[in-house]
């Protein structure tokens, strides 16, 4: 990455500065990148890039405000699921096709297009899977906060339990994850 961006100047295109939706979208995107850098600190061989993993982070949620989620201020049309691909959509036409994948290959730890398909998600037909270290990263962290209960890190039991549901390959993904990243 050769140019320097700030993720808030991209956030206040589309979100009204002070708005709940901004407040929510800042603090849960701070708080997954402070993990997320906090993790890569800690493993020095992966070589993880840095700046790439804050920018990313931040902006890793940014196309919730098209969703149907009025809990978190935000009163689009799309089902909460389709924010990842949404958010990808405009970081592309934003000018950084690597933080679109972040922002596309996100959402729990990822979804593939066979799971897709089965379950009738209003997703594009393509896998969304995590797949560089540093979007398999971000996602990693990013299930540790919520949006509604902002700042307060779920622990680990938490989280198996919330992915749990949508199957063994999700939570297998997770589990190689706190391997990987927490030595756990």
């Amino acid at each position: 990455m050769d140019e320097r961006m700030n993720p808030l100047d991209i956030i206040s295109n589309y979100y009204v500065v002070g708005s709940d939706a901004y407040r929510i979208v800042v603090a849960h995107s701070r708080d997954v990148a402070d993990k997320a850098l906090a993790i890569a600190r800690e493993h020095p061989e992966m070589n993880l890039d840095m700046a790439f993993i804050s920018e990313a982070a931040m902006l890793h949620d940014i196309g919730i405000f098209m969703c149907n989620a009025p809990e978190i201020d935000c009163h689009g049309e799309a089902d909460y699921i389709c924010h990842g691909y949404l958010g990808a959509n405009l970081m592309r036409k934003e000018g950084y096709p690597r933080h679109a994948l972040v922002c596309e290959r996100h959402t729990g730890t990822g979804i593939s297009e066979r799971e897709i398909i089965e379950r009738s998600l209003p997703l594009p037909h393509h896998d969304m899977l995590p797949i560089s270290m540093e979007e398999q990263l971000i996602c990693f962290a990013d299930k540790f906060y919520s949006k509604t209960k902002l700042g307060k890190e779920k622990p680990i039991s938490k989280i198996k339990k919330g992915l749990s549901k949508y199957g063994d390959t999700t939570l297998l993904r997770f589990e190689h994850w706190c391997k990987l990243f927490l030595g756990e």
